[in-house]
């Protein structure tokens, strides 16, 4: 098994099999396989509906990091070393600025405007660059999220100072930081072991991340994103370009139709993940607050004057993408 990986590290992701005349995809992701996350069903769904077409397609799902770590499924992917995977967009922000508009503090703030934010002028010049890099978008996902801390509520700024906080990306650090917090980094998959030995008080991720890594298990408060989402995250499902301008027409045509199936079907989920996840930390025993609406806005207040006005001055294009957000109704 170790001489397989090392081969497919190597750039070996796409290939024939010698049994059949299948071409098999390598599919790789960060969150635990068959434990009923959504970005895991949608990856099999995509997997089981080329299958399906009869086009000569397969696909190998390596879930749960078993691949590639998180952050390096970005490299993986636009190098052609995975065909496809699902990836926190964010992540790849330390190569690509822009992204963090991805994971903005406040720029989201509920389901029905992270749908109609797919089809805007600020995800056309994301995706663009995406396109530049070397992948192409099958389906799209935006998930909400919250806080969670070992320590207390994290409702507005002042619950937060002096809390050693994990946030997605930087956009959320400079905020974080703002209210007084302190950082530090990793992927949400390290938050458990991160707050089961103190290196972390609390985090803030994707309700559906808090669920498929048992956060509640090491946390006191959950802040859910209620009314007054503060966490929004762009996590699609990406393929890598070298991987998908090898196939032929109808193995394409067969791809996209299962990226748009898999993201109708995500529409129908995001939501739930969001009762589920109240729902698990309840029944363990975990408060669970909510922000207000005063809260919220003083986050906001922080954010703009610090994640916003950073990414403003130091990203190329930067106070366009937000202001493209914004316009979004």
């Amino acid at each position: 098994m170790k001489t397989v990986v090392t081969a497919l590290a190597c750039g070996l992701a796409l290939t024939t099999s010698s049994f059949a005349a299948d071409v098999v995809l390598r599919a790789s992701h960060q969150w635990p396989g068959g434990k009923g996350d959504v970005r895991d069903e949608m990856v099999q769904m995509i997997g089981k509906d080329v299958a399906a077409a009869n086009v000569g397609l397969s696909m190998q799902v390596f879930p749960g990091e078993s691949l590639f770590k998180a952050k390096d499924q970005w490299g993986a992917v636009t190098k052609g070393q995975v065909d496809i995977t699902a990836f926190p967009l964010d992540y790849a922000s330390g190569r690509h600025p822009e992204f963090s508009a991805t994971l903005m503090p406040g720029l989201v703030g509920n389901h029905e405007r992270a749908a109609r934010l797919n089809d805007s002028p600020f995800m056309d010049d994301i995706k663009a660059s995406i396109d530049k890099a070397g992948a192409i978008v099958l389906s799209d996902a935006w998930l909400a999220g919250g806080f969670v801390s070992s320590k207390g509520c994290i409702t507005s700024p002042e619950s937060a100072k002096g809390q050693t906080l994990r946030a997605a990306g930087p956009a959320f650090e400079q905020m974080l930081v703002g209210a007084g917090a302190s950082i530090s980094s990793m992927p949400s998959s390290e938050i458990y072991t991160g707050m089961q030995q103190n290196v972390l008080d609390g985090a803030n991720t994707s309700s559906g991340s808090l669920v498929s890594y048992r956060v509640f298990e090491v946390s006191k408060c959950l802040t859910a994103p209620g009314e007054n989402a503060l966490w929004f995250m762009y996590e699609p499902i990406l393929m890598s370009k070298r991987s998908f301008d090898r196939l032929s027409k109808e193995q394409q045509d067969a791809l996209v139709a299962a990226g748009e199936k898999a993201e109708a079907y995500f529409a129908t989920e995001a939501k739930k993940l969001d009762a589920e996840m109240i729902e698990v930390f309840k029944k363990s025993g975990v408060e669970v607050a909510e922000m207000s609406k005063a809260d919220y806005d003083a986050w906001l207040t922080i954010a703009k004057e610090t994640s916003y006005k950073e990414f403003a001055a130091k990203v190329p294009n930067g106070q366009k993408l937000i202001d493209d957000a914004l316009a979004v109704e």
